[in-house]
């Protein structure tokens, strides 16, 4: 295919990706009710599963979330956010579709042996995102919302908690979507491995380095909460030494190949 062939299908691609995005956010906007209730406001509700799985462990683990209204200030805001709910949650039931689509395009690119090394890619690369993405929503939401709207500048100073609805949603977006990318570490690690950019041993050489950068990555993407950035710290890092055991199977089996090459 010349340089404007793949242009034209990647185009394509991009297409069907963005309709499939479309669709999910459309469906998600028609049923914003349920979607708002039940989903997003979730996490400031006292029964939430969170809440009560930590207090079926032990009392002194039990926490309520704040009383936390949430506030329009703008007279387009529930309309504008509930596009903009659409669209992330769209983007997040269309991942393995959209994963898919971008895989599609670069596979035919691949040698036959490296196709049969990322066999399942796209069913790994969906659980991974979606076991992020449920992770920042279960584990990092209610401690995020605890403490972001209990945290008060002053004893003796009266600001009241309101939060707009624009800011209450944008930040439970930042909760699930970056760590379900941030999940996704094993398989860029694997790609790297495979084209020789990473090895084992530098991965090991760096590992002290690493988990100073994870929990920097853990503070950005979470509140200045301790014990919420070493919520996801500690998966991040697990995640980090599943893709040393990743690149050294890598580099291995590519040391075997370049050996059987005459």
């Amino acid at each position: 295919m010349s340089f404007l062939e793949h242009l034209e299908e990647l185009r394509w691609h991009i297409v069907r990706s963005v309709l499939a995005i479309v669709f999910f956010a459309i469906f998600v906007f028609v049923f914003r009710e349920w979607v708002f209730e039940k989903i997003l406001f979730a996490p400031k509700k006292a029964d939430f599963l969170t809440y009560k799985v930590f207090c079926s462990i032990s009392e002194a683990m039990c926490f309520n979330p704040p009383d936390l209204p949430i506030k329009t200030v703008t007279l387009d805001e529930q309309f504008l956010t509930a596009i903009r709910v659409g669209l992330w949650m769209g983007f997040i039931a269309a991942f393995p579709y959209v994963f898919n689509q971008f895989w599609s395009f670069i596979k035919p690119g691949l040698y036959e042996n490296e196709r049969k090394a990322a066999r399942g890619m796209v069913l790994t690369c969906s659980l991974l995102f979606v076991t992020g993405v449920l992770f920042g929503y279960f584990a990092i939401s209610p401690f995020a919302i605890k403490f972001l709207g209990s945290f008060s500048v002053g004893a003796d100073i009266s600001v009241l908690n309101e939060v707009s609805l624009k800011s209450y949603v944008g930040y439970m977006s930042m909760f699930t979507i970056p760590a379900g990318i941030i999940f996704e570490l094993p398989i860029v690690v694997f790609f790297l491995s495979k084209v020789g950019l990473v090895t084992p041993e530098f991965l090991k050489k760096y590992r002290k380095h690493s988990f100073v950068v994870i929990l920097i990555l853990a503070a950005i993407i979470t509140p200045p909460d301790i014990i919420t950035q070493f919520m996801i710290g500690i998966p991040v890092f697990f995640l980090y030494e599943i893709s040393i055991w990743i690149s050294r199977r890598v580099h291995k089996k590519r040391e075997q190949e370049l050996m059987k090459t005459p």
